[in-house]
Formats: C-alpha cells, sequence, structure tokens
C-alpha cells in the first residue's frame, strides 16, 4: 500500500505521521494545499519556507497543490485531481489527520472514491484531550498560528500549544481545535530529526482570522528541541 499523508504543518497532521509510523507505513509524501501569491500553506498562512524545512525535518517529501486566493470548491476538487494523476499517480491510499467530524470524512471517502483511491482516518475516534495530552508529554512543540476570533480570544494566536495553554482554553473550544477554533505549526518532536527554531512576527486580522506570522531562525538545531526563541509565546 503506497501511502500519501495530508500535510497542514500541523499537530493533528503530526500526530496521524506518528501513527503511521508507529504502524510500520513510511508515507510516501505529505501534501499540502499552498495558496498562490500569498505562497503560504492554505487556511493556516504559514510560509512555503517553513513548509519546506518542516518536510526535510520529517524526513517525506513534499507535494505541494496550488489552488487560487479565495478558490472555489469545484477548482480546489480538479487541482487535487490533477496532483493525482501526476505527482501522486502511484499514491493508493490517502491519509487524513481527522479526529472526529463526519461529515469531513464522508465528503473525503467520497472524493478519493471516485478517483479510485481510499482513505484513512489513523487517529479516529481519539479522544481528543487525551490526544493534546499525548501531544504535549511526548514532546511535540508548535505554535498557535491561526484563531478563529468568534470563539477564542485573538490574544492566543502566537502562544505554544503547551499545558498552560491547554489549561488556558474555554470550555467550548476543542483542545485539538478540530472545529476550526485554532491551528497550529508543529516545529519540535519525536517525528523530527531536528527541531525548527521559529521567530513569531506580528499578528494580523484578515478573512475573520488572527494569523500569528512566523519565520524559520537560523539557529535551527539538531535533535528533538530548538534553541531558545527570542520572541514569548
Amino acid at each position: 500500500m503506497t501511502v500519501a499523508l495530508s500535510w497542514s504543518g500541523g499537530k493533528d497532521s503530526a500526530l496521524a505521521l506518528r501513527a503511521l509510523r508507529d504502524a510500520g507505513t513510511e508515507p510516501a509524501a505529505l501534501v499540502t494545499t499552498v495558496t498562490e501569491g500569498y505562497e503560504r500553506i492554505s487556511m493556516h498562512a504559514v510560509r512555503r519556507a517553513l513548509l519546506a524545512a518542516q518536510a526535510r525535518a520529517v524526513g517525506v517529501p513534499l507535494v505541494e497543490v496550488r489552488i487560487p486566493q479565495n478558490c472555489p470548491n469545484e477548482v480546489y476538487e480538479v487541482r487535487f485531481e490533477d496532483a493525482f494523476a501526476t505527482a501522486l499517480a502511484e499514491i493508493e491510499t490517502f491519509a487524513f489527520g481527522d479526529l472526529y467530524l463526519e461529515d469531513v470524512r464522508a465528503y473525503r471517502e467520497e472524493r478519493l472514491a471516485r478517483i479510485g483511491r481510499q482513505a484513512v482516518f489513523p487517529l479516529w475516534g481519539r479522544d481528543t484531550a487525551a490526544l493534546a495530552d499525548e501531544f504535549v508529554r511526548t514532546g511535540f512543540e508548535a505554535v498557535l498560528v491561526c484563531v478563529d476570533p468568534r470563539v477564542l480570544d485573538r490574544a492566543f494566536a502566537g502562544r505554544d500549544y503547551d499545558r498552560a495553554l491547554l489549561a488556558d482554553l474555554p470550555e467550548h473550544v476543542d483542545p485539538c481545535g478540530e472545529n476550526g477554533e485554532f491551528h497550529t505549526f508543529v516545529h519540535a518532536g519525536p517525528i523530527f530529526s531536528r527541531a525548527l527554531s521559529v521567530e513569531r512576527g506580528p499578528t494580523v486580522e484578515r478573512d475573520g482570522f488572527a494569523f500569528c506570522d512566523l519565520r524559520l531562525s537560523s539557529r535551527t538545531r539538531r535533535g528533538g528541541r530548538p534553541a531558545r526563541s527570542r520572541a514569548s509565546g
């Protein structure tokens, strides 16, 4: 079975990669949607330079599916089908880090079935509080790069995803952000050959979301943890 992993650069993607490896499966590719013009991971708004460094650090080839700004869903679907006809032609199975949203899972399964592929969900049904605890406990490190201020204060953008943050989350916010409350960028952990040192830039609001801009620091080093960043969490 040749597997590719849907990769946002966030914690659920990282945990899904670890789960695949624990099951003896090494993905042939990480597949990430990048928005043209912005040159950033779609929705998360993380720079392509960080995405590329992350893929190198986890040791899996990266495939970018490029989509236009304000991309309609039909164009999104065509771009992905084009990728499966070219760069992902040998891929039989596509893995996702989804946790419990049934409608999202059904959509993914239906779209892949149309082109003769199957979907797998290595984290499906896991308790999100337990999963969040596992992420922190096993040494992963991440930063909140996107926050929906309708459900979570914009001040959370740029914070480290750690026990202090989990304790501060309001009760109505899923600890894994499964309902889109927030998105993360993972820069260290057990799946990395070396940690990435990131520096936080300003937080800006755009299209109804608060984004913390990250840059790759030259102080990235080998090992599980990055050099201390000048920026605070």
